[in-house]
């Protein structure tokens, strides 16, 4: 110890442990690996290591820097032209161009390869390691692309901007970039999830039909990433909800009106721009027919949905990450908090919660792989609102006990932890809430009865690899077969749909020792708080499997 008798010093700093940073979050995560080359995606392992690398190095600082200098409305210019103009950090533009570029929106439409879309999950779940907020106008034009394929005189103007590798943050016309980024507003104040209350109008600006240009009047409530080149976007045409594309530059080059009112002033999401929206007379083209307005955002929906799943997945796993290599690096009472048995259960229950999540997202990506196949795309309609559902749901948890885990430290800014529970509540309540997943789930089963046969087939993989398991699919194929008060057991079914579809897959699919641990949890009807995992598990290589392998490719 040293004197500090006389240096004015009160302490020396010791038994703290080192930040996790300056490593490869591609390479030090044996779990995203594993899922990876499971379902697919081996061919994408070089890309993936050289974006991890930017993920756990410069990108990591751009997200603190981005979420510290939060963005900037500015209504007018300084001689009180009217621009809407939403400045942000140069750290922003950093992470949108490094996800850009390695194909965040792209990939899967660009790749004709076997396991696009599972290596661009991977890449949407690193780069919410380095900044969630900014995944959103990532998410959104990722998923604009089937949306926007109706209307093909559209597609055929948007697409290559959509697709294109380069991104531009400038605030300057649509036509004079090289590539775009698509933002969406349907919410509005009165309607909420019930896009059938919009009272915003569209009226022709010549002749009415698919891929006309409407003249669109009317407010949205929320409209994130307002600085996005277009946003698709549902009024009401001839009183009938249909979907437009609405830049935000005429084709002359002049302001398309599509004003900002205000930035929202959020929880969580904070290097994203939210805002309220308002349309005095802003030109949009109809994609599809008029009326046929649900059908056609719900294609991008359904992706951003998925993508939700995804973002909380990389919550959980970043959360846990953080909490192993903390207590890694910690003593308490004569040996590394990470090997007390306490801490130590508690620390392996949250690593099998986050892979859990993250095999079905991949195993979700495997189906979008695969929507050719009637198994896979039935299975894709049904099991995105559960896992969208569940997932996102169990985050905000998980998010929280791994902050504890660290302590008092992690609580405070300067910590990733706290930014990740505050982001976690955000993907349940965005792109239709819990509730909202529950009654979707339940049209679809009854619309589309193939849905359920698909559902319970993938799950009936499983039958005969554990009795809990086997008693837990009997259990649910018991209340499936209810027709009484189905909206009022929702809930209840939703949850046991996510545990079982959980557990198939990791019984299926994952490592034997996580798929135990997971199953003898989670079904054994017992505890309910995290680190209460039996006392025959073998904890201490489920944490070592979580662990960062900070060493591995480091220089990759």
């Amino acid at each position: 110890m040293a004197n500090t008798q006389n240096s004015g010093e009160t302490h020396e700093v010791f038994n703290q442990p080192q930040p996790l940073e300056h490593y490869n979050a591609y390479s030090a995560d044996s779990v995203l690996q594993y899922w990876v080359s499971t379902f697919g995606g081996d061919w994408g392992q070089d890309s993936l290591t050289g974006f991890g690398r930017g993920i756990g190095h410069e990108l990591q600082t751009a997200g603190f820097l981005a979420n510290k200098h939060l963005p900037e409305f500015q209504p007018h210019d300084r001689f009180g032209h009217r621009i809407d103009q939403v400045d942000y950090h140069p750290a922003y533009h950093q992470l949108m161009q490094h996800a850009v570029e390695h194909g965040h929106c792209s990939l899967p439409w660009t790749e004709d390869k076997p396991g696009a879309h599972v290596v661009r999950g991977a890449i949407a779940f690193l780069h919410s390691h380095a900044d969630p907020g900014s995944g959103c106008p990532l998410t959104m034009t990722f998923a604009s692309v089937p949306a926007l394929s109706v209307q093909p005189d559209i597609a055929k103007t948007w697409l290559p901007k959509v697709l294109a590798r380069e991104y531009d943050g400038s605030n300057k016309p649509w036509f004079e970039k090289n590539g775009v980024t698509i933002g969406m507003a349907m919410t509005e104040k009165q309607g909420g999830s019930d896009v059938r209350a919009n009272t915003t109008v569209a009226t022709p600006v010549d002749i009415a039909g698919p891929g006309q240009r409407y003249s669109l009047t009317g407010h949205k409530w929320f409209c994130s990433a307002p600085m996005c080149d277009a946003f698709l976007v549902l009024a009401q045409a001839s009183d009938n909800i249909s979907c437009f594309l609405v830049p935000r530059w005429r084709e002359d080059g002049s302001k398309n009106p599509v004003h900002i009112q205000r930035l929202k002033n959020k929880l969580g999401n904070k290097s994203n721009a939210s805002s309220e929206i308002e349309f005095r007379g802003a030109h949009g083209w109809l994609l599809g027919e008029e009326g046929r307005g649900i059908a056609t955002i719900i294609q991008m929906v359904a992706l951003t949905r998925y993508d939700c799943m995804l973002g909380s997945s990389a919550l959980m796993a970043q959360a846990v990450k953080e909490a192993i290599w903390h207590t890694s690096g910690r003593a308490v009472f004569g040996k590394n908090l990470h090997e007390q048995p306490l801490m130590l259960n508690v620390l392996a229950d949250l690593a099998i919660e986050a892979e859990a999540a993250l095999a079905i997202s991949l195993r979700i990506a495997k189906a979008l792989d695969n929507s050719n196949d009637s198994h896979e795309a039935a299975l894709i309609r049904s099991s995105t609102a559960i896992g969208k559902y569940w997932i996102c749901k169990r985050a905000v948890q998980h998010t929280y006990e791994a902050m504890e885990c660290i302590g008092g430290v992690g609580y405070v800014e300067e910590n990733i932890t706290s930014r990740l529970y505050r982001e976690a509540p955000v993907n349940a309540i965005w792109e239709g809430s819990g509730n909202v997943q529950c009654l979707d789930l339940l049209r679809v089963l009854h619309r589309e009865p193939e849905t359920l046969k698909a559902l319970l087939s993938e799950l009936e993989q499983a039958s005969g690899k554990h009795p809990l398991y086997d008693s837990a699919l009997a259990k649910l194929q018991k209340a499936l077969a209810r027709r009484d008060n189905v909206e009022i057991r929702a809930r209840q079914l939703m949850e046991q749909l996510a545990l079982c579809w959980q557990c198939s897959t990791l019984l299926v699919y994952g490592d034997r020792l996580i798929a135990e641990a997971f199953v003898r949890s989670r079904l054994a009807d017992t505890f309910h708080q995290y680190g209460t995992l039996p006392d025959d598990i073998d904890i201490a290589a489920i944490v070592k499997r979580a662990m960062p392998d900070v060493q591995k490719d480091n220089h990759a």
